[in-house]
């Protein structure tokens, strides 16, 4: 039909009419809208934290406080998550719900295990008198840390609300195009995650 052309999303060929507003198209763009202002969230925080990063108000600094391997291995479990988030992005593209839903549950299980660790850290601190109120460069740390936890709160129920969708419905169209979105979203928590690890842990523990 020379008034329509063909795209594909995943396995499934998807006709549009020409002129005609694509669904996956405008999401896809609209999700991307959303990252960057959330990129915009994130470089504030981060502008925040290097101009009250070392005023410790007589308190302890990063160097006291942070516990480095700590931060790593819950590090490698986000960055895990991602790996295997990719894995289930391949079985959707082969069609293979079953693995699908199998990767999505390891990677919400990281990431459940990332937020376990950093809530754990988080008690720690409070515990030996580090809390947010401590002084300005652990306001700023509490509030940039815990931003990026909360947005991996939101990704884990994000994951879990998808398999669900996926188990009942299966790998429809609109299915594909929120996991594709739900993709960029975790991958977008580990980019900002790096940033912080270097930034905020490792010249932290060098200050």
């Amino acid at each position: 039909m020379s008034s329509s052309q063909v795209t594909t999303y995943g396995a499934a060929p998807v006709f549009y009419d020409d002129g005609s507003h694509h669904p996956q198209q405008g999401t896809l763009f609209g999700f991307w809208m959303y990252l960057m202002s959330d990129c915009l969230i994130f470089a504030v925080l981060f502008a925040t934290y290097a101009v009250l990063g070392r005023s410790y108000a007589a308190g302890p600094s990063g160097a006291d406080l942070f516990d480095l391997p700590l931060v790593a291995v819950n590090t490698g479990l986000l960055l895990l998550s991602s790996i295997t988030y990719g894995f289930a992005m391949i079985a959707m593209l082969a069609g293979r719900k079953k693995q699908l839903l199998a990767w999505l549950a390891v990677t919400g299980l990281l990431g459940l295990g990332f937020l376990g660790v950093e809530i754990y850290e988080f008690s720690h601190l409070i515990h030996e008198g580090a809390g947010p109120q401590r002084s300005a460069f652990l306001s700023a740390f509490f509030t940039l840390v815990g931003t990026h936890g909360l947005h991996v709160t939101f990704g884990c129920i994000w994951l879990v609300t998808l398999m669900f969708q996926v188990g009942k419905l299966g790998l429809t169209r609109e299915n594909k195009r929120r996991l594709v979105c739900l993709s960029m979203f975790w991958h977008f928590l580990d980019v900002i995650w790096i940033g912080v690890f270097t930034f905020v842990y490792l010249m932290g523990t060098l200050q």
